[in-house]
This record gives structure tokens, sequence and C-alpha cells, in this order.
């Protein structure tokens, strides 16, 4: 049966979701996301962070890299590029599992440079 791609707020809604779900139940990732206090407010910025991504209608005024900066340096500098590839992974397959199309495959193409960025930003910050 054919997928429909992402193309609302809603759909993108429903991928971060879900992908959140696998993340807290799993064992590896989990522990970086301990320190989320209000999943809801979690799940809407990421939802318009990827939707601005996705999409470029709308304007994220957060800074990721900041965020993962900050959450390495709470955890020791205990990220490694194996979480990256865990996370990587998870999101790949739920995209997979709800979306086809042009923006699904955006969605997974954007992942992997993130991944690889986000990874190389914290390796960089903590030699500062």
């Amino acid at each position: 049966m054919k997928k429909a791609d992402l193309q609302t707020r809603a759909d993108v809604y429903l991928l971060v979701s879900s992908f959140y779900e696998k993340v807290k139940n799993d064992a590896v990732l989990a522990p970086f996301f301990e320190g989320v206090e209000n999943w809801d407010l979690h799940l809407e910025n990421l939802t318009s962070f990827w939707e601005s991504s996705l999409f470029l209608k709308t304007k994220y005024y957060g800074d990721p890299l900041e965020q993962h900066i900050k959450v390495d340096q709470q955890n020791s500098n205990l990220i490694t590029q194996e979480h990256f590839g865990l996370w990587l992974n998870l999101w790949l397959e739920t995209v997979n599992e709800l979306f086809e199309g042009e923006y699904a495959e955006i969605a997974k193409n954007r992942a992997r440079k993130m991944s690889t960025f986000l990874y190389l930003k914290i390796f960089e910050a903590r030699m500062e």
C-alpha cells in the first residue's frame, strides 16, 4: 500500500512524536532525554524545527547546536558517533514506516547531514 508524503504540520508532528516514542524506549538514547521536563513543548519545538527544515515556510528560532552541546556537557561529554547512528537509524525507520515521497526523502537526507554536522560541532566544542 502506498503511503502519503509529508505535507502538513500534522504530518511532521506525527513523525516527530512517533520517533521520540522510540527514542524514549531505546536503552542507549533514552538517558540523554531524561532532562526533558515538558515533552509536549519539546515535541512542538521539534515539530517547528522540522516543519521549517522541510517546507521552508516557517521560521525556527531555536538553536539545536547549542542544545546538543549543552546535553553533551551535562552527560560528561559521552555522546559518540554511535548515539548519532542510533538516532539516525530510528529516524529513518520512522520515516519509512509512516511516509514515502519527496519530502520523506528530504527528511531522511536532512537528518543524515544534521547528525554528521551536530556530532562534529559537539566534538569541536569539547576542544574549546
